[in-house]
């Protein structure tokens, strides 16, 4: 059975609950060191058998997957003759991670469904009460964020305003990219809803880029942990989910996110991605739980 068959996506809020689970994707290659156990199958290398599938669709874990990865951002030519790989090492070192990121995805809160134009999407006084959860759910627990990014679309500003109350002196910064869309054609097609070709085309050119321009391990020259909270759409989470999990990303639209919903990625030094939560609401009471 394909590694997309076997591959199903499914979560959805339960009334005052969440959904919680942690997923580590799994590595192309064992860790260095004597406790990796080679898979049945596998060289000697770690490599994949000749018979697996191709790395995307056969489970296997593509280490450069942020293009950080520091042995493709060292030029192996210009090694050093004399000191040979102790200049290589020296290198290497310059280019690795330290600090591991946490993303906290926000979806906005409940808003106006009748409004014809984006500014007329304000939230409703219901969605004013589940940001105010949001935000108070997201100071107790007592990190140190370093920054709000929101997208730029009425809903999302208006949730982030709401949030940042309980989280004085962290930034916000706004950003088209976030803005909702259609990000890849879902597999299974769902019949309630079908943009248009170019609608694809457009939003997920934009989603992708918003992905790779976010969502990547820490920079070499940052030293401590660092904690992020982006506040935007359904659409944009659930792709971005399936993609820092290598997950087929046509299978996002098999999730399903609350509205005020916290979903938490975590992404290591050495570029590994887990998912803490996905769509947590449990901090709201069951009348304040709306998908809207």
């Amino acid at each position: 059975m394909s590694f997309r068959r076997a591959l199903a996506l499914a979560a959805c809020g339960l009334a005052g609950g969440s959904v919680l689970f942690s997923a580590v994707a799994v590595s192309k290659q064992p860790a260095r060191g004597g406790d990796a156990e080679q898979r049945p199958g596998a060289s000697a290398a770690g490599a994949p058998p000749a018979s697996a599938a191709p790395p995307g669709t056969g489970g296997y874990w593509d280490n450069n997957w942020d293009r950080r990865e520091p042995l493709a951002l060292v030029n192996l030519k210009k090694k050093n003759e004399e000191t040979g790989e102790e200049e290589l090492a020296s290198r290497l070192g310059h280019c690795k991670a330290k600090a591991t990121r946490h993303i906290f995805l926000i979806r906005h809160s409940q808003y106006n469904l009748d409004g014809r134009a984006d500014k007329d999407r304000t939230l409703t006084p219901l969605g004013r009460e589940q940001a105010e959860l949001t935000g108070h759910r997201l100071a107790s627990l007592g990190l140190k964020f370093d920054q709000i990014i929101h997208s730029s679309m009425t809903r999302a500003t208006e949730t982030t305003e709401i949030i940042s109350k309980h989280l004085p002196g962290v930034k916000k910064i706004s950003t088209d990219l976030l803005r909702e869309g259609a990000p890849i054609e879902p597999d299974p097609p769902v019949s309630h809803w079908k943009p248009e070709a170019v609608q694809y085309y457009e939003d997920g050119a934009r989603i992708e880029a918003a992905f790779r321009n976010f969502i990547h391990r820490a920079d070499a020259k940052q030293e401590e942990d660092s904690y992020e909270i982006f506040v935007c759409h359904a659409n944009v989470i659930r792709y971005i989910v399936c993609r820092a999990l290598q997950f087929p990303p046509e299978g996002w639209l098999r999730m399903s996110l609350n509205n005020g919903s916290i979903t938490h990625l975590v992404i290591r030094p050495n570029g590994r991605v887990a998912l803490r939560t996905l769509g947590d609401t449990g901090f709201m009471p069951p009348d304040k739980i709306t998908r809207t």
